[in-house]
């Protein structure tokens, strides 16, 4: 993985080339953004940069035998560390070759990519105390080619307990030369003790036009309907080759969340129930792609009221739409249909049953659409 691989994050990749070059590479760094912002991405080009053996002022040889083995997930210096089925593989170890298979077919992958690579019925997936052990033991040896050892934790605020803790030692006083490189998502389920023993990294998301100049080069999708996929996307890479993917189900998501609408706001209960029965109904994804894509009709709904639809980034049907049901979102319910959508988008990942959660959606927005 090289830098020149990854979408945007200029300014990460020269932070991280400067950390190199000046030979100031803090021991434990913690890469903290949505795996669509590319954090594992940008740990691995960081990772081939320091041990490459060629390298320029912007990046790796992508070449050199260093670069070769680090490309294939096998150099004897570099390990990895992350969430597991504690059965049947009780650690990394066990999976290895899977996420050889993953980082091979694309790095850039979410935690639930993972998790159906590994486990059919999709158990929750966590990082225990026989791994700790385990990378205890990993970075005791001595480096075998006598340069850095690496240890990737990737979904670190997957760690237990038990295991966080039994890192602390090593994170504060590792041996020489080993670098900690903890990828993650989310900052407040990471103990306070290891957020102490390690340097912040945030990765921002991926500029709007970084992102759009990838998508042109990579895809046929242009003009109005690619700018109102990158605006749901909010600079994540992964979401938006989700909505790219599923391009032609998007008459779908906004014929479904203009009946939504209509319904609410004309307060008839039979056909918000039939609404919901047929909600309830779609797939897992499904659901969520339009939970995010109503989101950003909201949004969309916002910056044409206080915009005068100068920033607004949506397809011509959309727009149509939008000119009648824009004054019906406000600073007033805003907040409560953001709040509502984002809680029903995390209920249905933790398998909420959907005919329930979608009756309540309509009857919420009822109530919000009435108090604009």
């Amino acid at each position: 993985m090289q830098f020149k691989d990854i979408i945007g994050q200029q300014e990460i990749k020269a932070q991280l080339i400067q950390e190199v070059e000046q030979d100031k590479i803090s021991h434990a760094q913690l890469f903290l953004g949505q795996s669509g912002y590319g954090g594992l991405p940008l740990a691995l080009a960081f990772i081939t940069y320091l041990f490459c053996e060629n390298k320029s002022s912007s990046d790796s040889c992508g070449r050199c035998p260093s670069c070769h083995k680090i490309a294939i997930s096998q150099h004897p210096d570099v390990h990895f560390s992350f969430p597991v089925v504690l059965q049947p593989y009780k650690n990394s170890d066990g999976a290895l070759q899977l996420w050889r298979e993953q980082l091979s077919e694309s790095v850039y992958f979410t935690p639930m990519d993972w998790l159906r690579r590994i486990d059919e019925k999709e158990r929750k997936p966590i990082i225990g105390s026989e791994e700790s052990q385990e990378i205890v033991r990993k970075l005791s040896l001595k480096s075998y080619e006598g340069g850095y050892k690496v240890m990737v934790i990737w979904q670190a605020e997957q760690m237990n307990t038990d295991c966080a803790n039994k890192l602390l030692k090593i994170l504060e006083e590792p041996p020489l030369k080993t670098l900690f490189i903890l990828v993650c998502e989310r900052q407040d389920a990471i103990l306070p003790t290891i957020l102490s023993r390690t340097q912040l990294l945030k990765i921002p998301r991926i500029q709007t036009e970084e992102l759009k100049s990838h998508f042109q080069k990579h895809t046929a999708l242009t003009g109005a309907a690619l700018d109102s996929i990158l605006a749901r996307a909010e600079g994540n890479y992964l979401a938006a080759n989700e909505l790219l993917g599923t391009h032609q189900e998007l008459d779908d998501n906004r014929d479904l969340f203009i009946q939504l609408m209509r319904v609410c706001y004309k307060k008839d209960v039979i056909q918000m129930l039939d609404w919901a029965e047929r909600a309830a109904t779609l797939t897992k994804a499904r659901q969520q792609i339009f939970l995010t894509y109503s989101l950003h009709m909201f949004r969309q709904s916002l910056l044409r009221n206080y915009t005068q639809d100068l920033l607004t980034k949506v397809s011509q049907e959309e727009n149509e739409f939008l000119e009648k049901f824009s004054k019906f979102i406000t600073g007033n319910n805003l907040f409560d249909f953001t709040q509502t959508f984002d809680e029903a988008h995390y209920n249905i990942e933790r398998n909420a049953n959907p005919k329930i959660l979608f009756t309540n959606l309509c009857f919420r927005v009822m109530r919000f659409i009435h108090f604009a």
